[in-house]
C-alpha cells in the first residue's frame, strides 16, 4: 500500500514520500482530490524555458500547477485561526496554503529559500491539529534537477539552501509536520522538455 496507490506513470516521474498513511486517506476519503492531483502529475512537464527565462514574484512551475488546480475548485486559503482563554481571544494567525479543496492542503516549492519548508509544515500542523486540513501535499523539486541547472548556466539562481527534496525530508522525519499526514513528490528530470 502506501505510494503503490498512485499511478506507475507518477511514481516513474516523480520521486515520492509520505507519512501517516497519506495517500490511503487522499485516495480513500478524498477522491475528487486525489483524482485532481494524479490528474495535474500525470500532465505536468518541466519547460526548458522555465529555466532559462528569468522569473517574476511566482515561478512558471508554481503557475502551471496552481493554474491547473484553481480551474478544478481549489482556491488560495488563508485561514483566520484564533486562541480563546477564557474571554481573552488571541489571534494565531497562519499562512496562506497555495491550493486548498475540501481539508487538503497543497503548497508548491520550487526555489525559495528552504525556511520556507519550515513554515509550510508548522502550517499543515497547526491547520491539522485545528481539523481545518486532513492532508498536506508538498510538490518540489528533485535534488538531480541541479544538474539541469549547471547545463543551462542557471546553477547559481538555484543555490544548495532552495528549495528541493534534500532541505524537505529531513525536516519531515524530524517531525515538524506533527501528526498531519504528508505526501510530498519531487519533480524528475524525466518530466524535463527542451521543446517548450
Amino acid at each position: 500500500m502506501g505510494v503503490d496507490l498512485l499511478p506507475k506513470k507518477i511514481l516513474e516521474n516523480y520521486e515520492v514520500h509520505e507519512w501517516k498513511h497519506a495517500c490511503a486517506i487522499l485516495k480513500n476519503d478524498f477522491s475528487n482530490e486525489w483524482k485532481d492531483i494524479t490528474d495535474l502529475l500525470n500532465q505536468f512537464q518541466f519547460c526548458k524555458s522555465w529555466v532559462t527565462v528569468g522569473g517574476g514574484r511566482k515561478s512558471r512551475v508554481s503557475e502551471a500547477i496552481d493554474g491547473y488546480l484553481y480551474q478544478r475548485g481549489w482556491v488560495e486559503k488563508e485561514f483566520s485561526t484564533s486562541v480563546r482563554v477564557d474571554d481573552q481571544i488571541m489571534n494565531s494567525p497562519t499562512h496562506k496554503v497555495d491550493c486548498y479543496k475540501n481539508k487538503v492542503a497543497l503548497e508548491i516549492e520550487w526555489n525559495n529559500k528552504d525556511p520556507f519548508f519550515d513554515r509550510d509544515l508548522n502550517n499543515f500542523r497547526l491547520l491539522f491539529e485545528l481539523r481545518a486540513i486532513s492532508v498536506g501535499v508538498i510538490i518540489t523539486r528533485a535534488d538531480h534537477l541541479q544538474d539541469i541547472f549547471d547545463e543551462l548556466g542557471r546553477g547559481s539562481s538555484y543555490g544548495a539552501s532552495t528549495t528541493h527534496m534534500a532541505k524537505l525530508l529531513p525536516r519531515i522525519e524530524g517531525g515538524s509536520g506533527g501528526g498531519c499526514p504528508i505526501l510530498v513528490f519531487g519533480i524528475t528530470q524525466s518530466l524535463y522538455s527542451e521543446e517548450c
